[in-house]
């Protein structure tokens, strides 16, 4: 995809709003289009050749938009990174020439020399590229090298202009779906504050979204704040989740509290971006894939994808492709004809004395217990049967003593599992159980 061939619609849509930012401030698709002119005359100007890999700091807003776009015009890589996000580290390991700061909108040169090998396969490719960084939760983030040729693929064909939340990180790579979902169909991306539930739910309101991507962790947060009671939220036709499993106990909450919007299940990865899913039902966690440009498989219990979507690789790790070409997701999945519904990470699993235990099925219980808002469960290791199963639970305010907690957790949890699942520890706590991104921090303290 050079420069010259990123063909983007904007012009087109003219007057309409395009980006509402936090403040109210509307910025219509002809400003956006005239934004990426200017910033990509200001690459130009300062030397930034196709082929540069650029960090972008910023988050959803106009200006962070407009570079993007500029960049991906000018041919560069360009590699996102939020506001206290590992900069350095990503700037490290995707050899940045160029750094942009969106926020206060400079362009300044690093020290980097843009020289990794796949960077020269775009650049013969004439292609622009991005660069996206797993969590790293388990360890040092690696970075997904993309190529924009393929990731354009599937919004050749526009989907419906809707006005959608910015939710999901603007260095996620649901969140640069949901930029390029949204401006590509002439929808408007709306920016919130902050992502706290009372903040959110009066962006929702005010702005009348109808389309919210988000996380399981804040959809629970949502629920039990009872901050969505607190305003209208009629217009939302769609909330999407993704990122990490749904406890069903959770999932049924927020269908009793979101009657009339559709709930839908996605899933994706920074290897192969957002795939298009839909789930079977509200209250339900099987899932189906859209197949067109994908295929899926299940080798020993565990998901593997091929898709045209696909990274090119990673810039700082061994290839996760098999021999023949498919991604190994390292997520165990139950199938029942062209449904699967996911069990839980193959890396999270707990081996107890010889049996196998999944967080996510103990987390899906504690969730179930009416004064439980949050729980996350992790290992420790054991003399005696190699690891042993702790939780770590988010009580509402005002509860009992820990000790009576304890054994009301236990006597709850041996009526709805096997008695080996049961966790031997638990810690109780009122702040929150997820990372800044929104997942659980399974990391035993």
């Amino acid at each position: 995809m050079a420069a010259d061939t990123l063909n983007l619609p904007f012009a087109g849509f003219g007057a309409k709003p395009a980006i509402i930012a936090s403040d109210g401030q509307v910025t219509s698709y002809q400003a956006l289009d005239a934004a990426i002119t200017a910033r990509r005359a200001r690459l130009k100007d300062a030397g930034v050749t196709p082929g540069s890999a650029v960090l972008l700091s910023g988050d959803y807003s106009a200006e962070s938009c407009a570079w993007l776009f500029a960049l991906w015009q000018q041919g560069c890589i360009a590699v996102p990174a939020v506001p206290g996000a590992a900069s350095d580290t990503y700037a490290t390991v995707a050899d940045v020439s160029w750094v942009v700061d969106a926020t206060d909108d400079t362009l300044q040169d690093a020290p980097g020399q843009s020289a990794h090998p796949f960077y020269g396969d775009l650049a013969k490719a004439g292609s622009a590229g991005l660069v996206i960084f797993s969590s790293g939760t388990t360890g040092k983030p690696k970075g997904a090298l993309h190529d924009m040729s393929r990731l354009m693929t599937k919004f050749a064909t526009p989907g419906k202009a809707l006005r959608t939340l910015g939710f999901l990180l603007f260095d996620h790579i649901s969140g640069i779906d949901t930029i390029l979902y949204t401006l590509l169909s002439g929808g408007v991306l709306v920016c919130t504050e902050t992502r706290n539930t009372g903040t959110v739910c009066r962006t929702l309101e005010a702005q009348r979204v109808e389309v919210l991507p988000t996380a399981p962790s804040f959809l629970n947060m949502l629920v039990m704040s009872g901050d969505a009671k607190k305003h209208d939220l009629s217009a939302l036709k769609s909330i999407t989740y993704g990122g990490e499993m749904m406890a069903q106990a959770v999932l049924d909450r927020v269908a009793v509290v979101f009657p009339n919007a559709r709930l839908v299940q996605k899933y994706g990865a920074s290897e192969f971006g957002a795939l298009r899913s839909r789930s079977e039902n509200n209250g339900s966690r099987w899932i189906s894939f859209d197949e067109n440009g994908m295929d899926w498989r299940v080798t020993e219990g565990l998901l593997e994808i091929k898709t045209s979507t696909s990274m090119l690789g990673y810039l700082n790790a061994p290839s996760p492709y098999t021999k023949d070409g498919w991604y190994q997701t390292g997520d165990r999945v139950e199938v029942q004809g062209k449904r699967l519904r996911f069990l839980g990470r193959d890396s999270d699993l707990i081996s107890i004395g010889g049996q196998k235990v999944y967080p996510a099925e103990v987390e899906d219980a504690l969730k179930s217990i009416s004064w439980v808002i949050d729980a996350v469960v992790f290992a420790k290791p054991h003399p005696m049967l190699g690891s042993s199963i702790h939780a770590r639970i988010q009580v509402r305010p005002g509860n009992e003593q820990p000790a009576e907690l304890r054994r009301a957790a236990r006597r709850l949890l041996a009526e709805n599992l096997e008695a080996y699942k049961v966790p031997q520890g638990f810690d109780f706590t009122e702040l929150s159980l997820s990372t800044d991104r929104f997942k659980a921090d399974r990391i035993s303290p």
